[in-house]
C-alpha cells in the first residue's frame, strides 16, 4: 500500500541553513544535463537547483548549454570538482548521445554517489553495472522501454505495482512522474504524490523536477546521513511535492518572482521556469508549516 506523501513529510527532507554553515556543508550538486538539441534543459535543471536550496552547483555539458546556464545563473562553477550528488540525462537522448558523454555517465553510475537519472541516461542507469544509489525518473512511456529492456513486460493499469517492480529489478528508487506521481523504493516502500496542478504538463517541468530532487539528495548527502534506498525514495517524493507545491504558487500568480505591481490573475498557465522561480517560496512555505 502506497502513502500519500504530505507537506509535513516534506518539510523532514528540508535543512534550514545555521551559522555555522558554509557552502560545501550545505550541498554541492553536479549536473551532467542539456545537449546542443535542447540545451534549455540544463539552465531548468540548475535554476531549480539553487532555487530549492543549496551551496553549490557544478554544471559539466555542451559549451553552448554552459553559456546559457552561466548567463542565467553565474553564480554556477563549471570546472570539475567535489560534489555529493549528481542529476544526469535531462534534455539528452540515448539515440544521439555521444561516446564520451556515455563514459563520463557510466562512470559517475559505477561510483558512489547518489545519482538523479532521468531522460536520456535511463537507459545506463539500469545497466547491470549501475552501481550507485540511484533515483531513475521516467514518465510513462520512459517506463515502459525501461520495463521492456529488463524484460519485465507492460506496465499495466496498477502504476504503483509497476513502479514496485521495476525498482525490485534495477535496485534503484523509481519515481514514475504523471498527475499523481508514484515513488517505488526496492524492499516495498511506496508513496504517491499529487501533482498539485494540471498546468505543470508542460515542456521542460521534468528538467525542474530532477533539478530539485538533485538538490534535496545533495543537501543530505552533506549532512552526513545514510542514503539508503528509503531514504533517497523520501527526497524523490519531496522533490516532488515541493514540485507540485511551486507549480501551484505559479499557477495563482503569487510566485514570489513577480513584481508587485503585477496582480495575481488567478489560476492560469505556467511555463517551467515559472514552477523553478516559484520554488524558494515552496521551500519557505513548507518550513513554515
Amino acid at each position: 500500500m502506497a502513502r500519500q506523501w504530505t507537506r509535513e513529510d516534506t518539510a523532514h527532507a528540508l535543512r534550514r541553513p545555521t551559522a555555522a554553515d558554509d557552502k560545501y556543508s550545505r550541498g554541492v550538486l553536479g549536473m551532467r544535463t542539456g545537449s546542443a538539441a535542447y540545451p534549455g534543459a540544463a539552465v531548468l535543471g540548475v535554476e531549480a537547483a539553487w532555487r530549492t536550496g543549496l551551496g553549490m552547483v557544478r554544471y559539466l555539458g555542451p559549451s553552448r548549454a554552459a553559456d546559457l546556464v552561466l548567463a542565467r545563473r553565474p553564480e554556477t562553477v563549471t570546472a570539475d570538482g567535489r560534489v555529493q550528488a549528481w542529476v544526469i540525462g535531462s534534455g539528452q537522448d540515448a539515440a544521439t548521445r555521444g561516446l564520451d558523454e556515455t563514459a563520463a555517465m557510466r562512470a559517475l553510475l559505477s561510483d558512489t554517489d547518489p545519482v538523479v537519472a532521468d531522460a536520456g541516461a535511463l537507459d545506463l542507469a539500469v545497466a547491470d553495472e549501475a552501481t550507485a544509489p540511484r533515483i531513475l525518473t521516467p514518465h510513462d512511456r520512459e517506463h515502459a522501454r525501461l520495463r521492456a529492456a529488463l524484460g519485465l513486460g507492460p506496465a499495466g493499469s496498477d502504476r504503483v505495482a509497476a513502479a514496485a517492480r521495476t525498482a525490485e529489478a534495477t535496485g534503484a528508487v523509481v519515481l514514475l512522474k504523471g498527475a499523481v506521481t508514484v515513488v517505488a523504493a526496492p524492499g516495498g516502500w511506496a508513496a504517491t504524490v499529487e501533482a498539485g496542478t494540471p498546468w505543470l504538463a508542460t515542456a521542460g517541468t521534468g528538467d525542474v523536477l530532477a533539478g530539485v530532487i538533485g538538490a534535496l539528495v545533495a543537501g543530505a548527502a552533506a549532512s552526513g546521513g545514510v542514503l539508503d534506498a528509503a531514504s533517497l525514495a523520501a527526497l524523490a517524493a519531496s522533490g516532488a511535492w515541493l514540485h507540485g507545491r511551486a507549480g501551484v504558487i505559479a499557477a495563482s500568480g503569487a510566485s514570489i518572482a513577480r513584481l508587485p505591481s503585477m496582480p495575481p490573475f488567478g489560476n492560469g498557465p505556467i511555463t517551467a521556469l515559472d514552477a523553478a522561480e516559484a520554488l524558494p517560496r515552496a521551500v519557505a512555505e513548507t518550513l513554515g508549516g
